[in-house]
């Protein structure tokens, strides 16, 4: 801490000539630098609160508002950073494309269906899920003879309905 040059301005002991006199041009030059208005404002804005808090021996230095623009950059700088390494991020987390369903998935789906939703409960769980009888049994209360009869029933059914779909499909 020296004493100012002859003829510079007297270093402003308040603090609020002294952000009316600095932010828009700190704020212009992280602009700038980030192309981005309101990201630097908000930086801005950060580095004088940052320099509020020690306004007191901060107000003493030759140059309090080159104190300020070396937070305001460093600011800046560290928030390139986090976009950068956000961005690399986001790059390795590629959207896996997956292929449609098969036309035989859609049909299977379209003729479970028209099953009743106990049926259809049962062979869900049954054939998709791989649960045994007795554990469809006991997640829905119910005697093994229904769960066997239920996906008896379906199994009749879904012959049925997918038959005749392709009866239909040849015609």
């Amino acid at each position: 801490m020296t004493a100012a040059p002859p003829g510079a301005d007297p270093p402003l002991k308040d603090f609020s000539e002294f952000y009316q006199a600095h932010f828009q041009r700190v704020a212009v030059q992280l602009y700038a630098y980030l192309g981005d208005r309101a990201e630097a404002q908000d930086l801005t804005q950060e580095a004088f609160c940052r320099t509020l808090e020690r306004w007191d021996r901060i107000s003493a230095y030759d140059d309090p508002s080159a104190f300020v623009r070396r937070v305001a950059w460093n600011l800046a700088t560290s928030r390139l950073r986090r976009v950068r390494t956000a961005v690399r991020h986001l790059a390795r987390q590629r959207e896996e494309h997956v292929p449609g369903p098969s036309p035989d998935r859609v049909m299977l789906l379209e003729a479970l269906t028209i099953l009743p939703a106990t049926q259809r409960r049962a062979i869900v769980l049954h054939h998709l899920a791989q649960l045994t009888v007795a554990e469809i049994a006991d997640q829905l209360g119910v005697p093994e003879g229904t769960v066997k009869s239920w996906l008896s029933r379906a199994r009749t059914a879904l012959a049925r309905h997918l038959t005749e779909r392709q009866e239909a499909g040849r015609a």
